[in-house]
């Protein structure tokens, strides 16, 4: 198996994705002429055909690394999906399921038995274990707990009992301790007798023989210090830790702001129960990022791209409702003026320029507003200065680009009066736009609600129908004559 060079990962998975794609459907090809062909040459040529393709598919999905057998069972319709997790080792199901999204992974676990289930799951560390078991089958629950040793079993109710967005929940187990009153030359030996270490392993973690932290030290200081120095001298007692009930996505700003690899995980009393790595605090970061995006688009959750019609339905449905409501509500403003409308057609045509620039600008307002909600530099305190900030920016944005078409609206139909309600129009929608961009994310933070969650609807909403007021109001009062 392959390890994924980071210079051309993601060349090499679609690459990857294409040899698989190719020999599903080579497969499928010849197995459709084999099952043409008559008389006993049929049986002989489908075992053959199917024994020789199973073969070469095989290989080449054998020299996958999980990561790259994940992107590519995400990438398929579900039928050739299964065809090819069928194919897939069974010592190699387990770590494949933790790579893959959760809604490929449901698909994957409903094409499995209870004992194919649980010899995917048994090998697995109890950190592994603690992220799928809520996916598994109830049935397989009671097994899947007896096999494992009491430590394990400790191990897994301990990270399930934590909700998944604390440090609990994402903390892994293995880890290396060592005693500061022992010389680096016995800690070097020590670590000898490793067949190798756990994956992202940068330091040893301290303790003393109550098993409370006492320090960590980097394996670098380890190879650097003379061998006949003890750990008590050269490790580095102050110490980044956490807890297991702190937020985990502030734990994965902290390993981004100080560059962390890995971290101790303490209880309130300094005893180390586990520990953080860099992978989860990556992973968890691209799940925010994804959820959020998931958010803006009014998606409930993530989806698989070849789900079934009615699951999507469920998915997408009801922020379409919302936008249906709020779309007919903005029309309904539209039709109030629509004898002004109607004398000058022309409104008709740059009505929507002024609705799209103020949606576009409170959209800028609206990202940069959760994201600052996100990383905590913003609170409800902050409000009245980030509005003052942003209609000041609107302002003057609005003055420069509605100056701009303003006046090529003026030379396009010689109507100067059209082009100064235009500019006028596009001020007061800036400010619209920039006082909802600050208002509707903060008001979501002050109803306790994810400001990523359907801020962009409502701000759509309010940037069309402002505009066309905005626009139409103007072009009432002072181009109706």
């Amino acid at each position: 198996m392959s390890e994924p060079d980071s210079s051309s990962a993601t060349q090499r998975a679609h690459a990857q994705l294409e040899a698989t794609i190719r020999l599903l459907q080579r497969q499928k090809l010849i197995e459709r002429v084999a099952h043409d062909q008559h008389g006993p040459r049929q049986e002989r040529l489908e075992t053959l055909v199917h024994r020789q393709n199973r073969a070469e598919l095989q290989h080449h999905l054998e020299r996958l690394h999980p990561a790259d057998l994940a992107y590519i069972l995400e990438a398929l319709p579900l039928n050739d999906r299964l065809a090819v997790w069928q194919l897939v080792r069974a010592d190699r199901d387990g770590e494949i399921l933790l790579e893959v999204s959760d809604a490929v992974r449901e698909s994957l676990i409903a094409d499995m038995d209870d004992h194919e289930i649980l010899a995917a799951v048994e090998p697995l560390d109890a950190d592994e274990l603690a992220d799928l078991v809520e996916d598994l089958p109830s049935a397989v629950l009671p097994e899947l707990m007896a096999s494992l040793d009491v430590e394990q079993r400790e191990r897994v109710q301990s990270a399930l009992s934590y909700p998944d967005d604390q440090v609990g929940a994402l903390m892994d187990f293995e880890m290396v301790t060592i005693r500061e009153d022992v010389t680096l030359e016995v800690v070097l030996r020590y670590l000898r007798r490793f067949d190798e270490l756990p994956e992202q392993t940068d330091k040893l973690f301290v303790i003393n023989q109550d098993n409370l932290l006492t320090g960590v030290l980097p394996l670098k200081w380890l190879l650097l210090n003379a061998p006949d120095k003890r750990v008590g001298e050269v490790m580095a007692r102050d110490v980044n830790t956490f807890h297991p009930d702190d937020d985990a996505y502030e734990a994965a700003q902290a390993f981004e702001r100080y560059d962390l690899i890995s971290a101790p995980v303490v209880d309130a009393g300094g005893l180390l129960v586990g520990r953080l790595t860099i992978d989860v605090m990556v992973d968890l970061i691209r799940e925010e990022g994804e959820s959020e995006m998931f958010g803006r688009a009014g998606l409930r959750e993530e989806e698989d791209i070849f789900a079934p019609v009615w699951a999507s339905l469920r998915n997408r449905w009801s922020w379409l409702a919302i936008n249906l409501v709020t779309a007919f509500l903005a029309s309904r403003v539209i039709g109030l003026f629509q004898g002004s409308i109607e004398k000058l057609v022309v409104l008709a045509s740059l009505m929507p320029i002024v609705a799209s620039i103020g949606g576009s600008s409170g959209n800028q307002t609206i990202i940069k507003i959760v994201r600052a909600v996100a990383m905590e530099q913003v609170g409800m305190s902050s409000i009245l200065g980030l509005w003052r900030k942003e209609l000041a920016v609107a302002f003057f944005n609005g003055l420069i680009w509605g100056g701009v078409i303003g006046i090529v609206v003026a030379l396009m139909y010689h109507d100067p009066a059209l082009g100064a309600v235009m500019t006028v129009a596009m001020v007061l929608e800036q400010l619209l736009a920039a006082f909802m961009g600050v208002g509707i994310p903060m008001m979501m933070v002050r109803l306790g609600r994810d400001p990523a969650m359907g801020s962009n609807i409502f701000l759509v909403f309010m940037t069309d129908s402002g505009g066309f007021f905005i626009f139409l109001g103007l072009a009432t009062m002072f181009l109706m004559h």
